[in-house]
């Protein structure tokens, strides 16, 4: 009998981590060639029937951490790529910290599923409940400790799902609420029987409303189209920071600037391996030959410090700056206690400075650009500060660092959602991929295949006004989240 009580435990637990690991197939670039994005909700599904099933709030953590270890595990593991092949950290502290940080990322799965089991009301209200913890634990996990909101099921919703649309309204997050609901409700069903009408029609009206959501232009055209040309230099990171090799990755910029012209020039991020101050007059005025750019490039502060910065450049030379807001833990600066890390891994440019929390769209090429910088555009919320004055946004990023892995797709994929948010074409230059344009709708315009020397030359139109989630970011897919619990724990409420 402790046999077989003990083996049931252990079937789900590993279902768990299955299910976690099959939500992944629902993100990029699993979607290249197939519609995947239902995997994150039938995963979900599954995780919210395991929930019903256990009586044990230990059971059902465990549960989610199963899950979250699963979906992390097989989720962000390039995250091993970056520290061990490019970062010198020896493989197996590299293995070490990488399952460490992905336990810690499923420890939000396993909050949720705590509280879940402590207020769940065995009803069909139990749907809202998961739905509304799910939500609140995945923004939790985007803002504690500066946040990693990687892998939150609303960017598997990039379209073509019809569940798109609701990013213009309740952001991504608001979009993992209703993937959780329909999920909910098909667990649900699973357990008490599909012969369920009103939660038939719940799903129908929920992706109906997103597919009607997605056909609503909450913004406008202003000015003319015109031509950008995104820069992939395609140079290996080995060499990138090498004082030898410079050469390589000015020459590189220099004949993609001159073969493509364009109104607006765009570099990735620290594409020059210099101070900007360091940059010759020389090769800032080949890069501006044919119009204005922006140049990733570092940029030193009176302090003493540096920022990662995006330089405007016009033809006169006249320049203005951007400074990255939000840092990369680890990888742009030590967070306080943790300097030894880097005796073990081995990352250039390492001790950044975090530029100001508001700063203005750069005026360029008849635009104004809110650039974000590589990690900058996982946080949707802070993109909103350039708005409405900005007409455009453009991320500057070095993928280089994450090797051939699930990185550089899934990161097209977030500005795919930022770009639906926003209302705002997002371009986004990068070293070695992914390259590309994607509209205010949220398709994929235009990219370069990953791991080539080529530009990518679009024309890009600049655009005004508002989306409501860009008049009220994450507050109302809180409120939402908070009241479907609050609705589910009436009872218990009303008893106090």
């Amino acid at each position: 009998m402790r046999q077989r009580r003990a083996a049931a435990p252990v079937r789900a637990t590993l279902a768990a981590f299955a299910l976690g690991a099959f939500c992944v197939l629902g993100f990029a670039p699993f979607n290249a060639h197939f519609p995947v994005w239902p995997a994150p909700t039938l995963a979900l599904a599954g995780l919210y029937l395991l929930w019903r099933q256990t009586s044990s709030a230990r059971q059902a953590m465990l549960l989610g951490l199963a899950w979250g270890a699963g979906c992390f595990l097989f989720g962000v593991s390039w995250i091993y790529v970056s520290l061990s092949q490019f970062g010198g950290m020896a493989p197996p502290a590299a293995a070490a910290a990488t399952l460490l940080f992905c336990l810690y990322l499923a420890l939000f799965p396993a909050l949720a599923g705590g509280l879940f089991l402590r207020w769940r009301t065995d009803t069909q209200l139990d749907v809202l409940l998961f739905a509304g913890l799910w939500m609140l634990c995945e923004w939790l996990r985007g803002t504690l400790f500066t946040g990693f909101p990687w892998l939150a099921v609303g960017y598997a919703q990039s379209p073509p799902s019809p569940l798109a649309g609701w990013a213009s309204v309740l952001g991504v997050y608001g979009v993992g609420f209703i993937v959780a609901v329909i999920g909910g409700l098909l667990g649900h069903m699973c357990q008490a029987g599909w012969r369920k009408p009103a939660a038939w029609a719940a799903i129908v009206v929920l992706a109906g409303l997103g597919a009607l959501l997605r056909m609503m232009d909450w913004t406008q055209p202003v000015g003319s189209p015109f031509s950008v040309a995104l820069l992939q230099g395609n140079v290996p990171q080995s060499l990138k920071w090498d004082p030898k090799r410079l050469p390589l990755s000015v020459d590189a910029y220099l004949g993609l600037a001159s073969a493509h012209p364009a109104s607006l020039t765009v570099l990735p991020e620290t594409a020059l391996p210099l101070y900007f101050n360091e940059v010759p007059r020389e090769v800032l005025r080949g890069l501006t030959r044919h119009g204005d750019a922006l140049i990733g490039v570092a940029v030193g502060t009176t302090a003493g410090g540096y920022t990662n910065g995006a330089v405007a450049l016009t033809q006169n030379l006249a320049t203005s700056a951007y400074s990255k807001r939000h840092l990369v833990p680890f990888g742009e600066y030590p967070p306080p206690g943790f300097a030894w890390f880097f005796r073990f891994a081995h990352i250039p440019m390492s001790d950044f400075t975090a530029g100001p929390a508001w700063q203005e769209p750069l005026k360029i090429a008849g635009q104004h650009i809110a650039p974000n910088i590589c990690y900058e555009d996982l946080f949707g919320e802070e993109l909103l500060s350039a708005l409405p004055a900005a007409t455009l946004l453009v991320n500057l990023s070095n993928t280089a660092w994450f090797g051939d892995s699930l990185a550089q797709p899934q990161h097209l994929q977030i500005a795919q959602l930022r770009a639906i948010e926003t209302g705002r074409v997002m371009l986004r230059a990068t070293n070695t991929g992914m390259t590309a344009m994607v509209g205010p709708d949220g398709a994929i315009a235009a990219a370069l295949p990953p791991f080539v020397r080529a530009a990518l030359v679009v024309q890009a139109q600049g655009r005004t006004g508002l989306t409501p989630y860009a008049r009220w970011g994450n507050l109302l897919a809180l409120l939402i989240a908070v009241g479907a619990c609050l609705t589910a724990l009436r009872r218990s409420i009303q008893s106090l």
